[in-house]
């Protein structure tokens, strides 16, 4: 049996890609995850998540990744509800995943305020018929879903640190971030809209943008 966790990563975050990752594995190789003694990826340290990963996809029997850009985010929330919205993109995403690893079962992290119907959008978008088993915080639960959590955050932090590289270090990329809210103020004032890593559809963008866009046009 083929056994497949799947997780997102950067979900909330105002700058960079929403990550999704999905490893599959035999019953075998699953034992052999678990002793790695993984769990949800947002508890370890980034060099533990990188150690991790690398004993992860030494296991795994295939792996498939997803990043979906902020424009891509963006054109999505703003044509209705944004979170409907982007549950349905996200479901979207895991279903992509899911084919290219084939499972007979899957465990993935529900984004959804109902499991059921977080499922049923992700079994909408396969061409074949496996077994969904959507549940919240499954990152906690399924060791599978911690793996593929450890391997959605690694993606997103290597891409992140990209960015850290050209455009100096802006924090996590989550409005929660001192350093992101200082960044998005300080790029906005000088440019008057924002780079195209930022998801200008988030509220905490929108904010910065009215406000700040204005020290830029003064300068005209």
């Amino acid at each position: 049996m083929l056994i497949a966790g799947v997780d997102d990563a950067g979900r909330g975050a105002v700058i960079g890609p929403l990550v999704i990752a999905g490893i599959v594995v035999d019953e075998e190789a699953l034992k052999r995850i678990e002793a790695l003694g993984v769990r949800d990826s947002k508890m370890l340290t980034p060099n533990k998540r990188e150690q991790l990963s690398v004993e992860i996809l030494k296991i795994v029997k295939g792996y498939h990744v997803i990043k979906i850009p902020p424009r891509e985010i963006d054109r999505v929330v703003e044509t209705g509800k944004k979170l409907h919205r982007l549950n349905r993109l996200e479901a979207k995403a895991m279903a992509e995943v899911i084919l290219h690893l084939k499972p007979d079962i899957v465990y993935v992290d529900a984004s959804d305020v109902l499991p059921e119907r977080f499922s049923r959008h992700i079994a909408e978008e396969l061409p074949f018929k496996t077994k969904i088993v959507s549940r919240h915080k499954a990152d906690k639960t399924y060791p599978v879903v911690s793996a593929a959590s450890i391997i959605a955050k690694v993606e997103r932090d290597r891409f992140i640190s990209i960015l850290h590289a050209e455009y100096g270090d802006f924090g996590s990329g989550y409005a929660s971030d001192s350093k992101t809210i200082r960044f998005l103020k300080e790029w906005v004032k000088a440019h008057g809209d924002y780079p195209d890593f930022v998801r200008r559809s988030w509220a905490p963008a929108k904010r910065i943008k009215a406000t700040y866009s204005k020290f830029q046009k003064r300068l005209f």
